[in-house]
Formats: structure tokens, C-alpha cells, sequence
């Protein structure tokens, strides 16, 4: 499947404006293909914009829900979007799987918190292993500092994911995130990673771009520079399943000596 990475912090503060930026993305990615756009973390309000959290977040099925939605079935492309997500009084970071006829596929909140600012504005996720299949492939999503912790990659690798989706908002000075870090952890977990990053100086916090999508080789088949981007990279299921075939980490695990993890 034709992945499409939309590297961008939008216009952080406005709704309107990103559904547009998404609404272009999408007809530039659905013209070459791509089967699947992928937007950063927080990507349809903005990242660092303080009290606003709680004041622009919606529910899943709201109507920033419904206006993805229409984008993804007018150019026919799923789409993986950020948002903040309130449930009655509660605020989650969020991430939203829509289907290329714009019905909503899966739904997933952030559940390791990173820092103050997310500590204050939101409340951790309890669900670890979301997915939903798309075009023969098993998606599954997590959201930038989720990733960091190898036990949720593997959980996935476990529970079967083959596209892993990872909205991030990847800050400064920790790019070796998306430099060394991704392209391991779709190696050691025979997946594809979709890393897709904001860009830029927001508020107190300077984003370093570098999106990618890693293969289960560990090669990033697609990677962004510093700068706003729409790039693109197939995730294959006849190039995963020969990789898993080859690799034997998954096969030759003794879950029976690693009980002091838990």
C-alpha cells in the first residue's frame, strides 16, 4: 500500500485551516496512489497551544470527525489524523483511522504522556494494541513517545501488525528518534513504521521534521528533511512476509525468562 507521510505543523490554532492543508495533502497523495495518509501528532489543532487544548478538543465522531471524513471519500484515500479527543470532561491526544469511504475505522489515545505540557492537558490512554485492517494490510497506531518503549512495539508485532502508524510531534534535540530509533524498531519487530513529524518552531518547542516510513529491513524507504513535506513509500505484504520468513527474532522469543519485565 502507497503510504503517504504529510510532514507539516499546519496553522496551529485553527481548525478550518488544517482541514484544508488536509484536504490538499489528500488530493496530492490520492493522485500518485497512495492508499493511506498519515498526518503528525495533534495535527487539526496544533501541538504547543496551551489552553486551547481543551477548548478545540472533540469527540471522535464530532464534527472535525465528519469533515475528515468527507475528505477521505471525496479523493478515496484512508487517512490517520491527530487530534485532541474529549470524551464528556476528559481530554486525550489522539490519533483517528478513517477508510477510503470515509467511515471511521479505529481510534487510539496516547498512553505514555510526555512531559509537563501533556501531563497537564491530557489524560493517558488505556488501551495499548489498537488496529483495524486496510487493503490486506493489519494498521496498527500508536503516537510519538508511545513508540519509545519497545514493550508497545512488540505488543503490536505480537498481536500481528504489519503497518505501524505514529503520528509525533518529535521535538529537539532528540532526532536520533527518527534517524536510528524507528528504523530498528521495524526491524526487531519485522513491521513497517510510519513516523510522521511536525516541523518547525512552535510555541517552546522546536520540531525536527525527519519523517519516515522504515521497512522490516530496517531501511527507511521514505525520509523527510527539516522542511514541510508530502512523501511517499509502499508498505508491501509480499516483501513482509518474506522478511518474517527470514528473520527469526519473533520465532525464537522465551517468553518464559522475561516475567521480571512486568
Amino acid at each position: 500500500m502507497r503510504t503517504a507521510l504529510l510532514q507539516s505543523s499546519g496553522r496551529p490554532g485553527s481548525v478550518v485551516e488544517n482541514l484544508k492543508v488536509l484536504d490538499e495533502a489528500a488530493d496530492r497523495a490520492a493522485a500518485t496512489g497512495a492508499g493511506l495518509l498519515v498526518t503528525p501528532e495533534m495535527f487539526l489543532t496544533g501541538y504547543a497551544i496551551g489552553d486551547d487544548v481543551a477548548r478545540l478538543a472533540e469527540p471522535a465522531d464530532g464534527d472535525s470527525a465528519d469533515a475528515v471524513a468527507e475528505t477521505a471519500a471525496r479523493h478515496g484515500i484512508a487517512i490517520a489524523y491527530g487530534y485532541p479527543e474529549r470524551s464528556g470532561a476528559t481530554v486525550y491526544n489522539a490519533v483517528q483511522l478513517i477508510s477510503a469511504d470515509g467511515g471511521r475505522l479505529a481510534n487510539y489515545r496516547k498512553t505514555h504522556l510526555f512531559g509537563c505540557f501533556e501531563r497537564e492537558h491530557f489524560t493517558e490512554g488505556g488501551r495499548s494494541v489498537v488496529q483495524a485492517e486496510l487493503n490486506g494490510l493489519t494498521v496498527g497506531l500508536l503516537i510519538c513517545y508511545d513508540v519509545e518503549f519497545p514493550e508497545n512495539v512488540r505488543a503490536h508485532a505480537l498481536a500481528g501488525t504489519d503497518l505501524l502508524v505514529v503520528p509525533t510531534a518529535q521535538m529537539h534535540p532528540f532526532q536520533f528518534v527518527a534517524e536510528s530509533m524507528i528504523p530498528v524498531r521495524a526491524f526487531e519487530n519485522q513491521m513497517y513504521v510510519a513516523y510522521v513529524n511536525r516541523v518547525g518552531r512552535e510555541g517552546e518547542f522546536e520540531f525536527v521534521g525527519l519523517s519516515t516510513l522504515a521497512g522490516p529491513d530496517g531501511v527507511a524507504r521514505a525520509r523527510a528533511g527539516r522542511a514541510e513535506a508530502l512523501v511517499f513509500a509502499d508498505a508491501d505484504p509480499v516483501a513482509l512476509a518474506a522478511s518474517r520468513e527470514a528473520n527469526p527474532y519473533l520465532r525464537d522469543r522465551r517468553p518464559g525468562l522475561y516475567g521480571s519485565l512486568v
